[in-house]
C-alpha cells in the first residue's frame, strides 16, 4: 500500500495540518505558512476557523499526518494548546508531532514546551526556520511510526 499507515514514512511528503484551535479569526498568516509549507514540498492540510481541539486531533489522526501546527495571536495558547495535547494524550496518540506559533510571549515558551508543543514561533520569524523544525519534528515521529510497524 502506498498510502496511510503502511506508506514508507521516510519518502513520502510530509504532511502537516495547520489548525487554529480557538476562537481567532486572524488567518493571512496560516495562509503565508500554508503556502511556504506547500512550496517546501509537504502536503498541507487547513483546519480551517474556530475548529475544537477534539476536530483538531481527529482530523490529524484520520489524514494521518506527521505535524499539527498550532497558531493562535488571540492568547489563548496555554488553554487551547493543551486541550490539542491533553485530547492527543488521552487517544494515545505519540506519532504526531505538534509545532505552535503566534503571539506567544516568552515566559509561556517553557510551559509549552514541557507541554509537548515545539517551536512556539512569533510573527517575523524567517520562513526557513519554522520549515526546517517542522522537517526535523517529522522526521522524528516518522521514526516512531517505522519502528511502530517493523
Amino acid at each position: 500500500m502506498e498510502n496511510g499507515r503502511n506508506r514508507k514514512y521516510t519518502e513520502a511528503p510530509i504532511k502537516i495540518l495547520l489548525a487554529k484551535p480557538a476562537i481567532d479569526g486572524h488567518d493571512r498568516g496560516i495562509f503565508v505558512l500554508a503556502r511556504a509549507f506547500r512550496d517546501a514540498g509537504m502536503d498541507v492540510i487547513y483546519a480551517g476557523l474556530l475548529p475544537t481541539p477534539e476536530e483538531v486531533v481527529d482530523t490529524a489522526i484520520n489524514e494521518d499526518v506527521d505535524v499539527i501546527a498550532l497558531s493562535l495571536l488571540n492568547g489563548a495558547h496555554l488553554t487551547a494548546f493543551k486541550n490539542v495535547m491533553d485530547i492527543l494524550n488521552k487517544k494515545d496518540v505519540h506519532d504526531i508531532a505538534v509545532v505552535g506559533g503566534g503571539i506567544i510571549p516568552d515566559d509561556d515558551k517553557p510551559i509549552l514546551e514541557k507541554m509537548g508543543v515545539t517551536g512556539n514561533f512569533g510573527p517575523g520569524t524567517p520562513l526557513k526556520i519554522i520549515i526546517k523544525h517542522v522537517r526535523e519534528r517529522a522526521m522524528e515521529v516518522r521514526k516512531i511510526k517505522e519502528d511502530e510497524y517493523k
